[in-house]
């Protein structure tokens, strides 16, 4: 169940369910894309059209295609 909705409806869970007592938190668009912000610093993001980012907390960047394939939460 998300934690809130933010002005656009796009619900949010602050700390992300897979992370509590965390900074971290999840965004799921109401567009299929959903964001993740790790307690690590690492971040998650996918367009919901198979294309998604993954930025390690050192900050180097891997993009992923069909990123479906991929499981939902990091």
């Amino acid at each position: 169940m998300p934690t809130g909705y933010n002005s656009k409806g796009n619900a949010y869970n602050a700390p992300a369910v897979s992370q509590p007592n965390t900074s971290s938190y999840h965004y799921s668009n109401s567009n299929g894309s959903y964001y993740y912000s790790n307690s690590n610093g690492s971040t998650y993001s996918n367009n919901g059209q198979g294309s998604a980012k993954y930025t390690s907390p050192s900050g180097s960047t891997t993009h992923y295609v069909d990123a479906e394939l991929l499981p939902d939460s990091v």
